[in-house]
């Protein structure tokens, strides 16, 4: 086997690799004569049939898997001799010319290959162990744990039929059928629907208009979609819903003690106090781990410059634009919209591309020089979860998962950046503070 480097120009490679024919054939006879006692053919016992003829009939398919194979082999032995690392998969050229590649697969010609590929950069990481992480925590108050479970409370109120108008906090029993231009839409229709005034569950204006209704009215509801409404066909648009109320609950009072709680599976009203603080602490910190994880990130940003391999950025930079101008469509705005333009948003998606290939890079050396490694059962918890997402079509979920590694790799690299940033968080200098509700609920200007 020849090597020969054609190209070596910052992080860009080109090794150029030729398999002399002799080589080729020797194997491709070697494995010839392995199958020959093992194929069964018409005409002759098994282990009977010449040479001749098994190379005849499988001589050609066997130097095919011979050419894949080998260029896989080599494509590792390269890199693995030239102690480099493959940003992506290598891209692998040969000969297009018919006439050529057939000489190949006939043994009468060198077998020669290309193989193209961008290096991971080498570099330095920082000493993480002086990060300084400010960690910001809300004390879960009384009041709010009160407050949580009077929502609770009301949730489960029970109502009791009353005469007379609807009024805030009533609740609507009620049919009603939407139009469109006098046209019916779909999900537009219910019959004996049931809402409580004031809760904002439908939409927006819908709800005022039953204020002063009565069991037995017929009335007409105009409203206009929202803009961003989720369902694109029905955004923005005007419509008419055609409703009869059947009937005016007035909301009962629900006690908040024990009895409350039973209901809810609990033993007592103290259990339910400390499941509601549990909610309210699980939902403060993961909004903590994300300002967390986003100092973290920050840091070793600003800490590392280094060359990046371009097909990395550019694939990086491709999922996150597809991504923003599809969600730009689905809502039917215009990068306009947003106060900037098609440009200013490329140049500001290229740097967070970048910013995310150089972190990705940074924290992959992190995690390889710290042995992390997620585990089969880690993998195999959140390839359920992802299942349980789909009701229905669970095993054709799983199948999807595990008959395509480029999908079980999807899941295993959040698994793996979680465990590195908490290798890391365990050497740098974390100290708490305390901050409110709205201090830690505050989103970040752009996302990590």
């Amino acid at each position: 086997m020849k090597v020969t480097e054609t190209l070596n120009e910052g992080l860009k490679r080109e090794i150029t690799v030729t398999i002399p024919s002799a080589d080729m054939t020797a194997k491709r006879d070697e494995r010839l004569v392995d199958l020959k006692d093992k194929v069964k053919i018409n005409g002759f016992r098994p282990g009977k049939v010449p040479m001749s003829h098994v190379s005849k009939m499988y001589g050609k398919s066997v130097m095919g898997e011979l050419v894949n194979e080998l260029i896989d082999e080599h494509t590792k032995a390269v890199l693995a001799e030239r102690k480099e690392k493959a940003a992506q998969q290598p891209s692998i050229s040969m000969t297009e010319d018919e006439a050529e590649a057939e000489k190949i697969i006939d043994g009468q010609q060198d077998f020669e290959f290309k193989i193209s590929y961008e290096v991971i950069p080498p570099f330095e990481v920082a000493d993480f162990k002086k990060l300084k992480i400010e960690r910001p925590i809300v004390d879960v108050s009384d009041d709010e744990i009160n407050e949580q479970i009077e929502r609770i409370a009301e949730s489960n109120n029970t109502y009791e039929t009353k005469k007379g108008k609807a009024a805030d906090k009533d609740q609507i029993t009620m049919d009603y059928l939407g139009k469109i231009d006098g046209e019916p839409f779909d999900g537009g229709a219910d019959q004996g629907a049931k809402l409580v005034l004031g809760s904002n569950t439908f939409i927006p204006g819908f709800e005022e208009q039953l204020i002063g209704q009565k069991a037995g009215d017929e009335l007409e509801v105009k409203v206009k979609f929202p803009e961003e409404y989720s369902a694109e066909h029905l955004a923005g648009k005007d419509a008419v819903f055609e409703v009869t109320v059947h009937e005016v609950g007035k909301p009962g009072k629900v006690a908040i003690d024990d009895k409350l709680a039973e209901g809810l599976g609990l033993e007592n009203l103290d259990k339910l106090k400390e499941v509601v603080k549990g909610q309210v602490e699980s939902q403060y910190g993961s909004h903590t781990r994300q300002k967390v994880k986003r100092q973290l990130l920050d840091q070793l940003d600003e800490q590392h410059q280094f060359d990046l391999p371009e097909g990395m950025v550019e694939q990086e930079f491709n999922n996150i634009w597809t991504q923003i101008t599809g969600d730009l469509e689905q809502a039917g705005k215009s990068f306009e919209d947003e106060d900037t333009t098609e440009d200013k948003a490329k140049e500001d998606y290229m740097k967070l591309a970048k910013r995310r290939v150089r972190l990705g890079l940074v924290l992959a050396e992190i995690g390889e020089d710290a042995k992390v490694e997620v585990s089969e059962s880690e993998l195999q918890t959140a390839l359920m979860e992802q299942v349980r997402q789909y009701p229905g079509q669970e095993q054709e979920v799983y199948d999807f998962f595990r008959k395509n590694p480029d999908a079980i790799g999807g899941l295993r690299a959040p698994l793996f950046e979680e465990k590195v940033v908490d290798h890391i968080l365990e050497k740098a200098t974390v100290k708490d503070k305390v901050v409110t509700k709205e201090e830690l609920m505050k989103e970040d200007e752009l996302p990590v």
